[in-house]
């Protein structure tokens, strides 16, 4: 058994420091260190942090204009037989108008069109029946229908809900787009249907 004095174990190292989201970040300091040890940096987090700081707070973003009724009504055209056009590429979604809704009632069954089928405007392509009473639908615009509305055929009361939105009757492709300038904005047709 000698006598050769038994080395303490070194100390460990203290945890690493944690910060709160709220506070500002402090650089390590070497003076908190064990004797002859450094505390690495690290510069990268340190200028995200200083940057996050300093960076001013933003708004959130007001929703899509279009989401808004009255912004998407400025967008749709109308003619005197009660229905809509809105225009997307050179594609014309219609349905009949809120007002057409009002008057006939509870929708029960529309009649849509064929895809693929050409009419001219304002000749009759479908037609829609409510409990009071059945009304042809006229085309606003000349073209080929390209797509229907499936979903009218198992809830047609979609056009008493959402008329002129969700309730959209087919999609033409236009085949004469100066046809557009003939149809009234949602300030005429307004004023169509409170002088009528």
């Amino acid at each position: 058994m000698g006598g050769s004095a038994r080395a303490e174990p070194a100390a460990a190292p203290p945890p690493p420091r944690r910060f709160s989201r709220l506070m500002p970040v402090v650089p390590p300091r070497d003076d908190l260190a064990p004797s002859g040890a450094t505390v690495p940096r690290h510069p990268t987090l340190l200028r995200l942090a200083a940057r996050s700081l300093a960076r001013p707070a933003t708004l959130a973003r007001p929703a899509a204009t279009l989401n808004k009724p009255w912004a998407r009504a400025m967008s749709l055209k109308f003619i005197k037989d009660h229905e809509w056009v809105s225009v997307d590429g050179g594609v014309a979604t219609i349905g009949i108008t809120d007002h057409a809704q009002e008057q006939l009632g509870d929708v029960v069954f529309v009649d849509l069109p064929e895809v693929g089928a050409v009419f001219a405007q304002h000749d009759s392509f479908g037609a829609v029946e409510s409990v009071k009473a059945a009304s042809d639908v006229y085309a606003p615009v000349s073209g080929e229908v390209t797509e229907v509305n499936e979903s009218l055929n198992d809830e047609p009361a979609l056009i008493n809900s959402a008329a002129e939105s969700d309730g959209w009757m087919c999609k033409i492709k236009l085949s004469a787009e100066a046809e557009l300038d003939e149809l009234m904005d949602k300030e005429a047709y307004d004023k169509f249907c409170d002088e009528s």
